[in-house]
């Protein structure tokens, strides 16, 4: 162990804590409860960011990188000061594993002189054009409004979060994520 680790070690000990992998030490028994409460909070947000970062392999793969990230995070959980920090400290942590993974694999598609066929199954044009024209009409809601449907749809805030974080009241929330659902749907209905 190095002389770094042993003095993190030194700082963790203490009454009233749990074993720690990786140093020997122990975790305080609060921080770990703190831990379970972030990841049974964050747990389907951060799942959802996983299986962005797997692409659209199995499901089994995006619990696995998330289990890996989650793994780490554990083990820096004291060094983490700001707690609001923490989900940017998973993502980080989960983009840095996918790519620690991915240069691992071996080439499983070797180049050849004929081609295959039929065509791939997947419809990338397709998506990407659905993407497209999405992002095209999200651009074109007003700010607050293009706000809260991204914190409720694409970060899967509930509206109570999203009231705090904006600093409006839940109804307020409610209500531009109605009107800004409505002009997305009008939006998407005339657009070619």
């Amino acid at each position: 162990m190095r002389s770094s680790n042993v003095s993190e070690c030194a700082r963790l000990a203490g009454p009233e804590r749990l074993p720690t992998p990786g140093c020997g030490g122990e975790v305080n028994a609060t921080r770990q409860e703190e831990f379970h409460a972030y990841v049974a909070e964050r747990r389907p947000v951060l799942l959802r960011a996983a299986k962005r970062l797997t692409g659209a392999r199995a499901e089994a793969e995006a619990e696995d990188l998330l289990q890996a990230a989650l793994a780490k995070t554990y083990l820096a959980w004291d060094r983490i000061e700001d707690r609001a920090a923490v989900d940017g400290y998973v993502r980080r942590a989960m983009v840095n594993t996918q790519i620690s993974w991915w240069r691992r694999q071996k080439l499983d598609v070797y180049p050849t002189d004929r081609l295959p066929d039929r065509p791939a199954d997947d419809d990338h044009a397709g998506r990407s054009e659905t993407r497209d024209v999405l992002t095209r009409a999200l651009r074109r809601l007003p700010e607050r409004q293009r706000l809260a449907v991204m914190l409720r749809y694409y970060e899967d805030m509930s509206e109570r979060e999203i009231a705090e974080t904006l600093g409006v009241s839940v109804g307020t929330v409610k209500s531009t994520v109605s009107r800004a659902m409505a002009k997305l749907r009008e939006f998407l209905a005339i657009t070619p």
